[in-house]
């Protein structure tokens, strides 16, 4: 019975992270700017901290990061409309030049061997380079898929109301977030009321000293980047280091998309051995930061295995797209600092 009562706790336990993730990702709408805030709300602390120091209520605080916020979300926003325009007008041309060198591929290894005539029969999904230009059906596929202003029109009001949890979320967490901290201790074990709040705090400050040097790492490789793409001759340069800046955010992952999207715009921009130009100085660059810059900046006290970061980062962009991606670093650090923290108060304890 025993091995039968254990067994069926596990079960138990298993569908309940089922369960919750499940609901996690049924409720995405809501959820995910909600948690988005709370950690916006966890990195701004420090700011409201400063401006509570200053004597000012703390309302002024919790104002101030949020108008911030706000200016910093607009900008890169604006800031990024006319790289996207940009995208959307040499789209088809894009789309051309990767189908004429999926078809370069092919031809290439068309008479090697029997096996590569079925390799590119299966990965032959629509017709040719020449065949697309001709048929007006493939540009008008390719038309559908450019989002359109009644595209934009339809999504607006789900946008505004995810905005506006955002906003309230962030604004009343910066406001009672000590409150919130104080609520949580009355409602953890009595062992713990007294040293959860200190806990909570000092966990807030580490992943707010964290995510604001990343922040600068990310400021510093995006400006190089877009340097060095300007001395090769590549167009929107300065916007390239914005995307650069935002993508380095998301671990392994966003390098690699970066280091595709530069491949992709260096055939169009550029002929011969010079399309990899903007490619190479991107890849250099980001491998000296992350071989050097950020491991002696962020230093040991932060650091995770790498395979946990890595998962973390899959599921979370699973769970939740491109945002999960963003939060789930600063989550795993919140957690795995208040694990630690609790950890050495219980050895502390014990040897008092």
């Amino acid at each position: 019975m025993d091995r039968l009562d254990r067994f069926s706790h596990y079960a138990l336990i298993f569908l309940g992270v089922f369960a919750m993730f499940a609901a996690l990702r049924i409720t995405q709408t809501f959820m995910v700017p909600l948690v988005l805030a709370l950690v916006a709300g966890v990195i701004l602390s420090p700011l409201t901290e400063r401006v509570s120091r200053w004597g000012m209520p703390p309302v002024i605080g919790a104002l101030l990061s949020l108008v911030l916020t706000l200016g910093v979300i607009g900008g890169i926003i604006a800031a990024l409309q006319p790289l996207v325009m940009r995208l959307m007008d040499a789209a088809p041309r894009i789309w051309a030049d990767m189908q004429n060198a999926l078809e370069a591929v092919h031809r290439t290894f068309r008479g090697v061997t029997q096996i590569s005539d079925g390799m590119r029969e299966a990965l032959e999904t629509g017709p040719t380079a020449a065949a697309a230009a001709a048929d007006p059906a493939s540009e008008n596929a390719l038309e559908d898929a450019i989002p359109t202003m009644a595209d934009a029109l339809m999504f607006a009001p789900s946008f505004a109301g995810q905005l506006l949890v955002f906003i309230g979320v962030l604004f009343f967490f910066l406001l009672t977030r000590k409150d919130i901290y104080d609520w949580a201790a009355r409602m953890s074990p009595p062992d713990e009321r007294g040293d959860l709040p200190r806990r909570l705090l000092h966990a807030e400050k580490l992943v707010a000293r964290y995510f604001l040097t990343i922040t600068m790492i990310n400021v510093a490789e995006g400006a190089l980047v877009a340097l060095a793409l300007y001395v090769i001759g590549m167009p929107a340069a300065p916007l390239w280091g914005l995307v650069v800046f935002l993508l380095n955010y998301l671990l392994y992952i966003g390098p690699a998309i970066v280091t595709v999207a530069l491949l992709v715009a260096g055939m169009t921009e550029f002929t011969g051995t010079y399309v990899l130009a903007p490619v190479a100085a991107y890849v250099l660059i980001n491998g000296a930061e992350g071989q050097f810059i950020t491991p002696t900046l962020i230093g040991r006290h932060t650091e995770v295995n790498p395979l946990l970061v890595f998962l973390s980062l899959i599921f979370g962009m699973w769970l939740w797209g491109p945002v999960g991606g963003i939060v789930a670093i600063p989550l795993l650090l919140w957690v795995l600092q208040l694990n630690n923290t609790s950890r050495k108060a219980q050895l502390a304890s014990a040897e008092i």
